[in-house]
């Protein structure tokens, strides 16, 4: 159906298109948008049903949103924001130029334009910043029938009617209505006998990781939003939260790679704005590298005594470098998913201090047979490398470990300190961990 769809829009055939898409789901009329020209983009979004036409502007891409928005008369804007959900144009608004959003807000009510500018006040990434006004309230003195009356008429136009909400008159949340206690209880019953009033919230300014964690403890489909004196202002839906998990896992796999964050899509990235993310953090590993080549330098008379010792330098660091990032990888998922706290110290200490004796035994074991028997390298030399590996990995594992601990508890994103950095610390301990046993025990 897709291709055929593209061949119509390719062909020109806008009245077969029109009919062709009718029927479709918006988020897949929504990827047809993909790879058209603004004038294609122009066209297909014109012929689209009015009551299609605004669900389908909330799946497209933000270049997309951005030619249509800036080629439409503002009345015809004006009816596209009226159709959108209000977290799905907070969301757009959130994203396009000051002198686009001072058009558009032009174009609104001076009711809905006070809610938008409130809602843009709330820090980026916070839970105010995510929530959306579209949820079902009722006061508690209300009887079950009017509750369901009221659904019937507003549900419509609310982001979900699963979970409701009850409010006393100072607005201040007192508790929740599930959908299904609602359809399963006596029509005469009160909102107060049958709702739950040990709530669950998140506040305005808390961070959107910290929400995530409330969804996933919970298994919450949607959470309330109360303001700084317990006053219900918005739901977070978990449509939301699952933008959020992927936001969040891509922002730390990019900085445990050593780039800075970035939301734009990769082939749609410029190479300069892909070089300037990356840059960065190369250019301080590769300084801070140097350290390295300092500590080579410096038992470069070691080296040139025993040559065979420099043939193994590379598979020190690169062990090294990967048990710490397999430590660093666990700690941070861990710490991630709440698994792990920040004042976990001991606990990771412990546990990667025997992980890393059982791994570095084993490894030192085999690498041991495999320079001296396979090798024939001698036993002095064999131990010495042996030892060095085994110690190299103790202290990588729990460095990979502790670390991440330790910028969370700066303050600091523990995917900072990822693979990248950890390597490079690890080289220049694994070096010395290795020179020095070297020089104590082959007399050098």
């Amino acid at each position: 159906m897709q291709t055929k769809i593209l061949q119509l829009i390719h062909e020109k055939k806008w009245q077969e298109v029109q009919e062709e898409i009718k029927d479709l789901n918006a988020v897949n009329i929504a990827e047809s948008f993909e790879d058209l020209d603004n004038n294609d983009v122009l066209i297909l979004f014109r012929i689209l049903p009015k009551d299609l036409a605004a669900d389908v502007f909330s799946h497209l891409s933000r270049e997309d949103q951005m030619v249509i928005v800036q080629s439409f008369a503002n009345k015809e804007i004006e009816h596209i924001l009226e159709e959108l959900r209000f977290d799905d144009m907070i969301d757009f608004l959130e994203e396009v130029p000051a002198n686009l959003v001072k058009r558009i807000l032009k174009n609104t009510t001076e009711e809905k334009r006070e809610l938008i500018n409130q809602f843009l006040k709330y820090p980026e990434n916070s839970a105010g910043s995510l929530m959306t006004i579209e949820y079902v309230e009722f006061k508690k003195n209300l009887t079950v029938r009017a509750a369901l009356n009221n659904i019937k008429k507003t549900g419509m136009n609310k982001e979900t009617v699963y979970t409701c909400y009850v409010t006393n008159p100072k607005r201040k949340l007192e508790g929740i209505v599930p959908l299904r206690k609602l359809v399963t209880s006596e029509l005469d019953t009160t909102i107060e006998e049958i709702m739950y009033t040990d709530v669950i919230h998140v506040h305005t300014h808390d961070d959107q990781e910290e929400v995530a964690h409330v969804f996933k403890k919970y298994d919450f489909i949607a959470l309330p939003v109360v303001d700084k004196e317990n006053r219900l202002v918005g739901i977070i839906t978990i449509d939301d939260i699952i933008d959020v998990i992927e936001q969040e896992s891509t922002e730390d796999f990019q900085i445990m790679a050593g780039m800075q964050p970035s939301e734009d899509e990769y082939l749609k990235t410029s190479v300069f704005t892909l070089s300037r993310h990356r840059i960065t953090w190369l250019l301080i590993l590769m300084i801070s590298a140097t350290f390295t080549g300092r500590i080579i330098q410096h038992y470069e008379d070691v080296l040139q005594s025993v040559v065979i010792l420099t043939s193994f330098i590379p598979m020190l660091m690169d062990t090294g470098g990967n048990a710490g990032s397999q430590s660093s990888t666990l700690v941070i998922r861990g710490m991630a998913l709440g698994e792990i706290d920040s004042n976990d110290y001991w606990k990771v200490f412990s546990k990667e201090l025997q992980v890393s004796i059982l791994v570095g035994l084993m490894l030192a074991g085999i690498n041991f047979l495999r320079i001296f028997y396979l090798q024939k390298v001698g036993l002095n030399i064999s131990l010495v490398v042996s030892g060095a590996l085994f110690l190299t990995v103790v202290l990588a594992k729990i460095v990979g470990g502790i670390l991440p601990l330790g910028a969370k508890k700066l303050k600091l994103d523990p995917a900072i300190m990822a693979s990248p950095l950890i390597t490079t610390i690890v080289d220049a301990s694994s070096l010395m961990v290795y020179f020095l046993l070297a020089t104590k025990f082959l007399g050098i």
